[in-house]
C-alpha cells in the first residue's frame, strides 16, 4: 500500500521555523509523504521576515504539473503565495486537477508585520481560490481583511467565518490564538459552528503555529479523517509542539518542536 500524500504550496523559510520546511516536519510527524511546491524564497529567522523573492508564475505552474503528472496527491496545504500571478497559477493548477482536500492558510501578513500578498493577490484569492478549496484557516487579522470587518471577539469571529464561507469554500476555521484567555478556534460549515478550545501555553509567542496547524489538518484529511476530526487532532498537535518547543533556540520568537507527536 502506498502512503498518504500531502503537497504543501508556499514559501521557503530558511530558518526552518515555518513555511515549506515547517510543513514537511509536520507531515513527517503525521507519517504522511510530503511534497512541496515553492512559490517564493524568503530571508527570515525567528525574529522576522526581511526579504521576499517571488518565484515566476510559470515556474510555480511547472512545479505543480511535474508533481500531479507523477504522484497521486491526497491533500494540499496552501500557505504563502506572495503575489497575484502566483495565486492565479495555483488556482488554475488545482482547478484543472479537480483536487480535493485542499486547506488554504491565507498568509497575508507575517507575524513580524511584513505584507506577504499584494492587494491584487487578495482579490484573486477571494474570487478564484477560496471558491475551490475545502477549508480556509485565517487568523484574526486575516479574517478581518477577507471579511472586511473588525474581528476582535467570539461573535465577530462567527460573523467573519460566515462571510468567508459565502465566498464558496466548504469550511472556515477562524483562529482565535490572539484573543485573551484560552486559545479558541471557530469552525463553520455553512450551517453550524463548532468550537475548538485549548489551554493557552505560556512562555511567549511562537513562529509558525498557523503553518503547522493547517499542515496538520491537511495531513489528517490525507489519511481519510473528516474536517472536524482533522482540526481537533491538529490543534492537539500544535499545542504539544508549543509546550515542548524551543524558547531560546533563536533570538526572537519561540520555535515549535516537531520531533515527535507530543
Amino acid at each position: 500500500m502506498r502512503p498518504a500524500t500531502v503537497l504543501t504550496i508556499g514559501g521557503s523559510d530558511p530558518s526552518g521555523c515555518g513555511g515549506i520546511q515547517g510543513d514537511l516536519k509536520v507531515f513527517s510527524a503525521f507519517d504522511v509523504f510530503g511534497m512541496s511546491l515553492i512559490t517564493a524564497l524568503t530571508c527570515q529567522n525567528s525574529i522576522g521576515v526581511s526579504e521576499v523573492m517571488a518565484c515566476p508564475a510559470s515556474f510555480v505552474s511547472n512545479q505543480g504539473k511535474s508533481i500531479f503528472s507523477d504522484i497521486p496527491v491526497d491533500a494540499v496545504k496552501i500557505g504563502m503565495l506572495s503575489r497575484a500571478e502566483n495565486v492565479e497559477a495555483v488556482a488554475a493548477l488545482l482547478g484543472s486537477s479537480s483536487q480535493g482536500n485542499v486547506v488554504l492558510d491565507p498568509v497575508l501578513v507575517s507575524s513580524s508585520g511584513k505584507d506577504m500578498l499584494d492587494e491584487d493577490g487578495v482579490d484573486i484569492l477571494v474570487n478564484k481560490l477560496i471558491p475551490i478549496v475545502d477549508l480556509v484557516t485565517p487568523n484574526l487579522r486575516e479574517a478581518s481583511v477577507l471579511a472586511n470587518m473588525p474581528v476582535t471577539d467570539l461573535d465577530e469571529m462567527k460573523s467573519a467565518a460566515a462571510a468567508i464561507w459565502k465566498m464558496g469554500c466548504s469550511y472556515v476555521l477562524v483562529k482565535g490564538g490572539h484573543l485573551e484567555g484560552r486559545a479558541l478556534d471557530i469552525l463553520f460549515d455553512g450551517a453550524s459552528y463548532e468550537e475548538f478550545d485549548a489551554e493557552r501555553v505560556g512562555g511567549g509567542d511562537f513562529r509558525g503555529t498557523g503553518c503547522a496547524l493547517s499542515a496538520a489538518i491537511a495531513a489528517g484529511l490525507a489519511g481519510g479523517a473528516s474536517v472536524p476530526a482533522s482540526v481537533k487532532a491538529a490543534k492537539t498537535y500544535v499545542t504539544g509542539a508549543i509546550r515542548s518547543g524551543y524558547r531560546d533556540l533563536g533570538r526572537g520568537m519561540g520555535i515549535l518542536n516537531h520531533n515527535s507527536r507530543n
